[in-house]
């Protein structure tokens, strides 16, 4: 096996997820897509805008972090 410098690349397939929301959740997403038009000149559907949102908060979530690199899952 060749020692590439670039490891192998891992999965990229997207996963489709049907989730309902609130109307009051909904109308939220819909004023931050609209905010996202105004701050950056680009309209954004909010389905595309989620999957960031989400990334982004786990990304901050120190404890779920933390519970990451332990390798301690709630999943089931």
């Amino acid at each position: 096996m060749a020692d590439l410098k670039l490891a192998r690349l891992p999965d990229r397939a997207p996963v489709k997820l049907t989730l309902a929301v609130l109307p009051d959740l909904h109308q939220a997403l819909e004023e931050y897509a609209a905010l996202y038009a105004s701050t950056y000149g680009r309209q954004e559907p909010v389905a595309e805008l989620v999957p960031a949102m989400l990334a982004a908060f786990l990304d901050s979530d120190r404890e779920f972090a933390k519970a990451r690199r332990s390798g301690v899952s709630a999943a089931r």
